[in-house]
């Protein structure tokens, strides 16, 4: 049986910061399933920050979005027709065919999920792919240690949230930036020892102010003038985690990088960027620890979740704007 399914496509190329009208509504007809394929009708839809740099016309770490195309991404949905004895019809799956209310796959880049463990939203967040982001920052790269001070940019977002609280677990001081009040608020709930509304005050004055006697490890979603100001605090042998720079994302022009690289050398400190897919033989590993903590209230999460398909576009301009508290999400589909 045909069925018609309705996807986000990118129609044009970004100047600066995207709007609405660089996105289209599209409707296909999906045909059923092949031999050794599959259909799944997805609950939910990730939006990422990572995906602004893939309306640009050019390669980073992935293939630019593709003009005329749904946008791919993470996305979580349940097997309603099966060709493929892998995935058995009524189990539900994370793949990352993207911004579409069904989803025609080959069975392969399928992770199955149980809904009887946990939400099928966290298959996508704090259980996910961005929970994965921060433990490998965080522990891999930065190997915290009990009584160091820990700096995370963006702390309110879904990877900068999960980032701070496993800080947190290690036994260090935690210090967050976010953009309004509500989002501190946020922080302080979830134990951060020192926040700052990074609209009302200089990084910079911020840290000094927090974090007096310097701090150990920066864990970078943000780049820009907090980087500069976490070079500036970082004391001898800090560590970087650098994971995005969401407030580059938009910039038509390249903009110079901190103006205190010297201290790199003269501090000997280490940065260390990472693309999380590069990593995902870890996330067993992963997903048996933040189970744990979740079940004893150590890692704790927020969603944003936005209704309806054809607001997928609204939800990605409003995560670019800081508008999300925790995971942004677009649900498409029952999820039970």
């Amino acid at each position: 049986m045909e069925r018609v399914s309705r996807e986000i496509r990118l129609i044009a190329r970004p100047q600066g910061f995207p709007d609405e009208d660089l996105f289209e509504v599209a409707e296909i007809t999906v045909p059923d399933p092949a031999d050794g394929q599959l259909l799944i009708r997805n609950a939910y839809l990730s939006v990422d920050p990572y995906m602004r740099p893939r309306m640009n016309d050019v390669r980073s770490y992935v293939a630019p979005f593709t003009l005329g195309e749904a946008m791919t991404g993470g996305a979580v949905g349940q097997v309603v027709v099966s060709r493929n004895p892998s995935c058995p019809e009524g189990s539900w799956v994370v793949h990352g065919l993207g911004w579409r209310e069904w989803a025609l796959s080959g069975g392969s880049g399928l992770r199955p999920v149980d809904p009887a463990i946990a939400p099928l939203s966290t298959s996508l967040g704090a259980l996910g792919m961005p929970g994965l982001t921060a433990y490998y920052g965080l522990f891999e790269l930065c190997t915290p240690s009990a009584g160091e001070t820990v700096f995370v940019s963006g702390a309110a977002g879904a990877v900068g949230s999960a980032a701070g609280q496993m800080a947190m677990i290690a036994g260090c001081r935690v210090i967050g930036s976010a953009g309004s009040e509500e989002k501190l608020a946020w922080l302080r709930e979830l134990g951060f020892d020192g926040v700052f509304n990074y609209r009302e005050r200089r990084a910079r004055e911020a840290l000094a102010e927090l974090a007096p006697d310097g701090i150990d490890v920066y864990f970078d979603n943000v780049g820009g003038d907090h980087l500069e100001a976490a070079i500036g605090a970082l004391r001898t042998h800090g560590r970087i985690a650098a994971c995005g720079s969401i407030a580059r994302y938009n910039d038509v022009e390249p903009t110079p990088g901190p103006r205190n690289m010297f201290m790199v050398v003269t501090k000997r400190l280490r940065i260390q960027g990472y693309i999380i897919s590069d990593h995902f033989d870890r996330f067993g590993e992963f997903q048996a620890l933040a189970l744990q903590w979740i079940a004893d209230g150590r890692l704790r999460y927020r969603e944003t979740i936005v209704e309806g398909i054809e607001n997928a576009p609204r939800a990605f301009l409003g995560l670019l704007r800081g508008e999300n508290i925790g995971k942004m999400l677009v649900k498409v589909g029952p999820a039970e």
